[in-house]
């Protein structure tokens, strides 16, 4: 049920879901457009969302053996011209420094678009034997690419990511690391984020350059369309080969280890944004709220309400991030404030509570209120938070899986929402041809969607060779 509207200052997402977005994201003070063209000033409130995305994801790559290292933001012309194909297709996006003070420099230095030409760099020097590897990296950093067209969390030239680059004695081992983080990546989605999923291999066309394989998770917005929520990468030994990078083998003999690079960034917040929220503002999966529950006083100027009300904080606060509004603004306004910055439940307490022994709670996903025995708070809290966290899953995975639609046809893929899941020839032309004439792109070859045996093309008509989730993307 939509709960009823307490902010007026956004647009329905109904009418305009692009302004919506935008609303939100500046009314609920998660960023907000800053001097340099294309970036963002990300306030506290957004910076405490990722922070908290961070925390957690690092949690699980450190569970499975990465560690952290901090490499340079610049990188010099020469060295990211040694992976061909990988400078060819970052070129229109790379932003170079020509000066340093006032003089011109002897060779140009790229500010980084994304770290693999550095992490060969360091790695060369880091592998001499097999007994070196694997090597299990992450950084968690800054990295600019010269976008035309930006959005704020969705698309911006300067944002805030981790990237994993990890090096392996076989390929065996690189592709079962690929997967694996893959596979972290999706479970974080859904039991984080409460946003499901399509995981998958992207085409040629799509691949990261330079990669083997390019494997993605796929979140739908809920306008439908399609956000590629990060990737992990085969790499193989393109890479290695170009920088030299060997190692001494088992069998005493010279190889080139296999690599893999993987990432996610800030453009969580965004899909967080367009999956949960509503127009009323954010609404939070309870994991990375950064407050959980506000207490609200009702007539806090009343003797014994305030210290109600920071008994119910000292109750709750071991086990939830909880927060008291003490301002002087009105009920009302505290009520639409919280309900803009998507906090998950509001609790709300004043003389009859305090008289009763109880106090209001309220759901911000739902709206529903419960009345609550302050002597039960305790445990009843973290229960429903649980439960917002599990509701905003399931209505993510239902509204999905309704503008999720079977095509046979190119003319069944046209002026429709959502994704469509189609045989492939494999053909570029034909996968331009859906573009061009559908307006759809390729999101994956989804793993759990095998050929059944005799579909054609959606395009040419000729035999299949893949079932392929189609749509439009951020």
């Amino acid at each position: 049920m939509e709960n009823k509207k307490l902010v007026e200052a956004i647009t329905d997402r109904e009418v305009n879901f692009a302004q919506w977005y935008t609303d939100v994201v500046l009314k609920a003070k998660l960023a907000t457009y800053a001097a340099t063209r294309g970036c963002m000033y990300v306030h506290p409130y957004g910076t405490a969302i990722w922070e908290n995305i961070r925390t957690l994801l690092d949690a699980r790559f450190k569970e499975t053996g990465h560690e952290n290292v901090m490499l340079p933001v610049l990188i010099p012309e020469s060295l990211l011209q040694k992976e061909k194909d990988h400078i060819a297709g970052f070129a229109p996006e790379v932003a170079w420094v020509t000066h340093g003070g006032n003089e011109k420099l002897s060779e140009r230095l790229c500010i980084r678009p994304t770290s693999e030409t550095l992490f060969c760099d360091y790695y060369k020097n880091e592998i001499q034997s097999y007994r070196d590897l694997p090597k299990l990296y992450n950084q968690w950093a800054n990295i600019i690419r010269w976008e035309k067209t930006t959005r704020p969390f969705l698309r911006t030239m300067e944002f805030f990511w981790q990237e994993g680059h990890t090096m392996h004695e076989t390929e065996a081992e690189a592709r079962k690391e690929t997967l694996q983080m893959l596979n972290i990546y999706k479970e974080f989605a859904e039991q984080v984020l409460a946003i499901p999923v399509i995981c998958g291999r992207k085409t040629e066309k799509e691949k990261f350059a330079g990669a083997v394989e390019t494997y993605t998770f796929e979140a739908m917005m809920y306008d439908g369309v399609a956000l590629q929520s990060g990737t992990s990468h085969y790499l193989g030994t393109g890479f290695t080969r170009a920088f030299d990078i060997k190692f001494a083998g088992r069998d005493g003999k010279l190889a080139h280890p296999h690599y893999t690079s993987w990432g996610v960034t800030t453009r969580l917040i965004g899909a967080i944004v367009m999956v949960h929220g509503d127009n009323n503002g954010l609404v939070l999966p309870p994991a990375i709220a950064p407050v959980q529950a506000v207490i609200i006083p009702i007539a806090q100027h009343k003797e014994g309400i305030l210290v109600a009300a920071e008994r119910l904080r000292k109750e709750i606060s071991k086990t939830v991030r909880v927060k008291i509004d003490l301002s002087d603004n009105t009920p009302g306004w505290k009520f639409a404030e919280y309900e803009m910055k998507g906090v998950p439940l509001r609790i709300e307490i004043g003389p009859r509570d305090v008289e009763a022994g109880t106090c209001v709670v309220a759901r911000r996903d739902t709206g529903e209120k419960t009345t609550v025995a302050i002597a039960d708070l305790k445990k009843k809290i973290p229960e429903m938070l649980k439960l917002v966290q599990d509701t905003l899953y399931r209505k993510a995975l239902d509204r999905r899986n309704k503008m999720i639609y079977e095509a046979k046809t190119i003319s069944d893929m046209q002026g429709k929402a959502g994704f469509a899941l189609a045989p492939w020839c494999g053909d570029l032309a034909c996968e331009l041809a859906v573009k061009e004439k559908a307006g759809l792109i390729s999101r994956c070859i989804p793993f759990d969607k095998p050929l059944q045996g005799g579909e054609k093309c959606v395009c040419c008509g000729k035999p299949a060779k893949h079932m392929v989730y189609w749509g439009k993307q951020y």
